[in-house]
């Protein structure tokens, strides 16, 4: 791949993931100060993300892959989330702040699969090249985190009471802008898919139903589903904690995660190699469970390196279980229905268990509200960590190892 290409789609990437970084972890903590939202209200902005997952196949689906040129509608998608995010930014309730966060994920979510496309069709050798590109989002998404905390301060404590955390979404529209105009001067990505009949089993996954006769996938099916019930608590609960819970810079410390995704996915091949795709995902669910007793017996104080430890585990968290979730689920199908069952995966983690996940962690966060802007977070964290390590209980006891070819 040319130099220059690679600086563009490189750019794209960053951009791509600096907007979602910009604004989605410290949503949370805006809704709960700024506008006065409850744990049920910032559950409900949060499933957001997974009605997007849900309608997402359908736009790639039904216009993508058979009508117009990926970076097109990458173009068009993000110049609509720059308006929407405008109007977030103007938004003074949650009422008038839900519609527009709602239209936004279902917009956006559809991109992430779109720099996907982009990516890939420019590639001559996407397993090498790809992963040099994808970084960039990571890189992306650290860099908003920084900035919020470092550069402009919006997370700190006069910030957060000053409302200032409103500016994410203005910053996330002027980001989206950029990208939506450079879009349209990125490689030409033709429809892959022109003419046809549309099936919506096609567009869900749902050929892949039939893996779910294996038993192993079935453990590991229902497994994903429900391990993503306590993983919405981080996503949607952690930056409101950190912030809470007095923690200087939240926003920007929580990127230790994303620095530690990096470097246990270089660690991922070898630990898979050596103890195989059961004990791997069994250890990616554990570390779910020891974040958030990290998290519910930690402090910002003299236990600040608990918190600080709950966010690095980040990493194996999510490339120990998701990552390796993925390669195993592409190991099980078929030539035929590989995208497919990638598809049902996702349809029913990011779509139907954080959905859940989304609505549970609202309503447990709203049971241990002591008082207006306080909560009893041992509490809340204990529900997670319980039910994560459940899960990992029954997976072990029902997933019988099996061997999974992985080459990073």
């Amino acid at each position: 791949m040319k130099t220059g290409l690679k600086v563009q789609l490189s750019i794209m990437m960053f951009l791509e993931f600096f907007i979602w970084g910009g604004w989605f972890v410290t949503m949370g903590t805006y809704l709960g100060t700024a506008l006065k939202a409850n744990g049920g209200q910032i559950g409900q902005a949060y499933s957001t993300q997974s009605w997007g997952a849900i309608i997402a196949p359908f736009i790639i689906g039904l216009i993508a892959d058979r009508y117009f040129n990926a970076e097109k509608i990458l173009g068009v998608l993000h110049l609509l989330g720059a308006g929407l995010m405008y109007l977030l930014y103007t938004a003074d309730a949650f009422d008038s702040f839900y519609p527009f966060v709602l239209m936004y994920m279902i917009i956006y979510m559809p991109t992430l699969a779109l720099v996907n496309s982009v990516s890939f069709r420019q590639m001559k050798d996407p397993a090498k090249e790809f992963a040099h590109v994808r970084l960039w989002g990571t890189v992306g998404w650290i860099v908003a985190g920084l900035l919020i905390s470092f550069a402009f301060a919006w997370d700190s404590p006069d910030g957060v009471a000053n409302g200032m955390l409103k500016n994410t979404f203005l910053m996330v529209a002027i980001s989206s802008a950029i990208l939506g105009i450079m879009s349209f001067f990125l490689p030409a990505t033709p429809p892959s898919a022109k003419g046809g009949d549309v099936k919506i089993s096609d567009i869900l996954g749902l050929d892949a139903l039939a893996l779910l006769k294996d038993r192993n996938f079935l453990v590991f099916f229902l497994s994903s589903i429900l391990i993503c019930i306590p993983l919405a608590f981080y996503y949607s609960q952690a930056n409101p904690f950190l912030v809470e819970s007095g923690m200087a810079n939240a926003t920007g410390k929580m990127t230790i995660g994303q620095g530690s995704e990096v470097l246990f996915m270089l660690l991922l091949p070898i630990f898979f190699k050596r103890f195989g795709i059961k004990w791997t995902l069994a250890v990616g669910m554990l570390a779910w469970t020891l974040r958030y007793i990290l998290f519910a017996y930690g402090n910002a104080g003299e236990l600040s390196f608990m918190l600080i430890l709950g966010i690095a585990l980040h990493g194996i968290c999510y490339d120990f279980f998701f990552v390796s979730g993925q390669i195993y689920t592409d190991s099980k199908a078929g030539e035929h229905v590989k995208s497919a069952a990638q598809g049902l995966i996702t349809l029913a983690t990011y779509g139907v268990g954080m959905l859940i996940g989304f609505k549970v962690a609202g309503m447990i966060t709203d049971q241990n509200l002591v008082s207006e802007g306080v909560h009893n977070w041992n509490a809340i964290w204990i529900w997670p960590a319980i039910f994560a390590v459940v899960v990992m209980v029954l997976f072990v006891l029902l997933f019988k190892n099996e061997k999974v070819e992985y080459e990073a």
